[in-house]
């Protein structure tokens, strides 16, 4: 006789009962004791598979996006041999568990549209409301994608105000990486529509390509955020694309002891509190009797520094650890008893920032821009003092130049540029380096991304590469790799793949040189080979003062750009910026040929036009002969090629175009605005 659940479950009950009774008759009751055991761990090991209940991944959940017109998963865990039904677009699927527990159902193809709810059913049951069919793209790379629209509401507030879409979603995967196995789930997150407020959370530079799309196609458009600041290629491919770079595979194999990693992670806590804990105790600006931030400290003998720069220039070579800065100014009475924010810039590497003695905000790392809030009624008129604690990690301390530098309310505005006093607090030696295991081979593809792989998706869009530049030769292999790694873990064949090559960043220089972050965009460039790829050029909207440049807008849209042609099939759409095609060599000339030239070639306007046969003045190309080394050359647009020459240089063999970290005053384009890539033919 098979017996229910339920039957089980109060036979058992009155066997308990029965033994029970025995036990209190009885003078030997041990034999009905253990028999009690026994029978008590059966009931509750048999009540928990009575009870158990269907899990979902947390990608299955409310308000998600679903991919539309292809086949899609949906997945999880139950009691093994169960049954699970899922009702989903007037359609009904059943499958039964394996003896794992797991479970998987695909839905045939559906049209974008929506909401509905879904109803899964098996020992328990479990709704999902609020759900869309439309275009599911992750987003991922580092900092760049990572970045939010949160540090960019001072530069985009109508779009922020404007961003209440139900039809634009975000799943946010939080950082964590794992050694050992790929994961099956994550251990957070969920899906958020976007409004003004929690478009704040969102990947900018996502967002601005989910919009741009949006308005065109008016279909749903999912993002999955998976992206961790500073991250190189290789943390994100998985153990068996990492075969193909062995030493990578080894550092991963050490990574799956849990006692080295410890070890590892023990020996740096304790180095790095050591120096903390050492500059601390031995700034004076925190340990005099009078302290530097106080209002009534005596700052007569400090010297003084014209801010924004480095203090390196003004005698404070090589030091490291904690410099203090000081600004005495003029309040006027009009910005008094009013909101008012502290614009410094950014700063290498830490700051606190004191006004009138009272810390108003610190931020921890030197990339954020400094923008503080000053409590109202804080400033007072007349002689008010601004305090800024330094500390220096590495390399050269202070204010990075070019960047807003005052104190303002919505009526006046104080300039804090210009000359400050300045004093160290004590000198040390460089913060020990430490190890970023979330930066390690293979880390995040285990725990970011495989837990995505069974969720249908249109295609990818990447931003990395910074990490990358000191091996840009190895990237040439690395990123193709993790394209093709990807491609496969979905099993969708060779879905959209769409990068950003890395911006204009650092000083420009006023001679042809080396440049690392130029290899990485050669190696960029060549990655289109990979079919079904897109690359978006920025190196017209970076900042050299900043490797986060602010403009994401532009990014966004020309990622979209590169969408609607390689995503949607639009084919007459001019999608990308000249590419360097072929070159051939005519006396002491070389005449390049590009595709993407859309309805021609131009040099855009911030370079004088040359007059006469549709020739244009163009910069920064540069031309090397035998001796491979690179000089300035002359160029121009003829029949929509570039002719590139220097009159000192009679065989020429190679030509560089933007070739610098940054180009600053590249200016090949198409006429449809589309910046040309940065390249060097042959390639090297």
């Amino acid at each position: 006789m098979v017996l229910c659940g339920s039957c089980k479950t109060i036979k058992i009950f009155f066997v308990l009962k029965s033994c029970f009774l025995n036990y209190i008759r009885s003078e030997n009751y041990y034999l009905c004791m253990m028999k009690l055991l026994a029978l008590s761990i059966s009931y509750i090991i048999l009540c928990d598979a009575v009870v158990a209940q269907v899990k979902l991944p947390r990608l299955i959940s409310d308000s998600m996006i679903l991919q539309r017109d292809t086949k899609v998963k949906i997945w999880g865990w139950a009691s093994a041999d169960e049954k699970v039904t899922i009702n989903f677009y007037n359609k009904t699927s059943t499958t039964t568990t394996g003896k794992d527990g797991k479970w998987m159902i695909t839905l045939a193809p559906m049209k974008g549209g929506g909401p509905y709810d879904m109803n899964i059913t098996a020992s328990n049951n479990i709704t999902i409301k609020n759900i869309l069919i439309g275009d599911v793209w992750v987003c991922s790379g580092q900092s760049n994608m990572e970045l939010s629209m949160e540090r960019l509401k001072d530069k985009y507030p109508d779009v922020i105000a404007a961003a209440n879409n139900p039809n634009i979603r975000q799943f946010n995967v939080s950082t964590r990486y794992n050694f050992k196995s790929p994961q099956e789930d994550l251990p957070s997150g969920s899906w958020e529509t976007a409004t003004h407020v929690s478009v704040l959370h969102f990947t900018a530079v996502g967002y601005f390509f989910a919009k741009t799309l949006y308005e065109k196609y008016h279909v749903p458009i999912g993002l999955i955020k998976s992206a961790v600041g500073g991250s190189p290629a290789e943390a994100w491919l998985s153990e068996d694309a990492l075969k193909k770079f062995p030493h990578y595979l080894q550092a991963v194999e050490k990574l799956k002891d849990d006692a080295y990693v410890d070890s590892i992670k023990k020996s740096d806590s304790v180095k790095t509190a050591a120096w903390y804990n050492y500059i601390y105790q031995n700034d004076k600006g925190l340990h005099e009797e009078k302290k530097w931030f106080d209002t009534s400290y005596d700052a007569s003998s400090w010297q003084a520094m014209n801010v924004p720069n480095y203090w390196k220039n003004t005698g404070l070579k090589n030091t490291h650890g904690v410099v203090w800065f000081r600004k005495e100014i003029n309040v006027p009475q009009s910005m008094l008893s009013m909101s008012a924010r502290l614009f410094l810039g950014n700063i290498v590497d830490r700051d606190s920032v004191y006004v009138n003695g009272t810390l108003i905000g610190a931020t921890q790392y030197q990339y954020p821009p400094r923008k503080y809030n000053v409590p109202v009624d804080l400033l007072k008129e007349g002689k008010n003092i601004i305090v800024v604690r330094i500390i220096n990690y590495a390399g050269a301390g202070g204010f990075y130049k070019d960047k807003p530098y005052k104190l303002f309310t919505s009526i006046d505005t104080i300039d804090l540029k210009g000359i400050w006093q300045f004093k160290l607090g004590i000198a040390s030696d460089t913060i020990p380096a430490s190890t970023t295991f979330q930066y390690m081979p293979e880390g995040l593809f285990n725990a970011m991304i495989a837990p995505l792989t069974n969720y249908s998706v249109k295609g990818v869009i990447w931003y990395q590469g910074e990490a990358s530049t000191t091996k840009a030769k190895e990237y040439q292999k690395l990123f193709p790799a993790l394209i093709k790694n990807w491609r496969e873990q979905w099993k969708q064949g060779n879905f959209s793949f769409l990068y950003v090559q890395l911006a204009n960043y650092m000083e420009a220089k006023e001679q042809p040189s080396e440049s690392d972050w130029a290899e990485l965009r050669q190696a960029q460039l060549k990655t289109l080979s990979v079919p079904n790829t897109g690359m978006v050029v920025t190196i017209d909207i970076g900042e050299w003062n900043d490797i986060h440049p602010l403009n994401k807008e532009d990014v966004g849209k020309r990622l979209a750009l590169a969408a609607e042609n390689i995503a949607y099939g639009e084919k007459n759409i001019v999608y990308s910026g000249p590419i360097y095609q072929s070159m051939k060599i005519e006396g002491n000339k070389i005449i390049i040929s590009f595709i993407h030239v859309g309805t021609g070639l131009i040099a855009k306007s911030r370079s004088p036009l040359a007059s006469g046969a549709g020739e244009v003045e163009l910069k920064y190309f540069s031309i090397a002969g035998t001796d491979k080394k690179f000089v300035w050359a002359k160029a121009k647009i003829k029949d929509n090629k570039v002719i590139v020459w220097n009159d000192a240089i009679a065989h020429p063999v190679a030509v560089r175009y933007a070739w610098a970290d940054n180009p600053e005053g590249a200016n090949l384009y198409n006429k449809e605005g589309l910046p040309a890539s940065p390249f060097e033919a042959p390639d090297p």
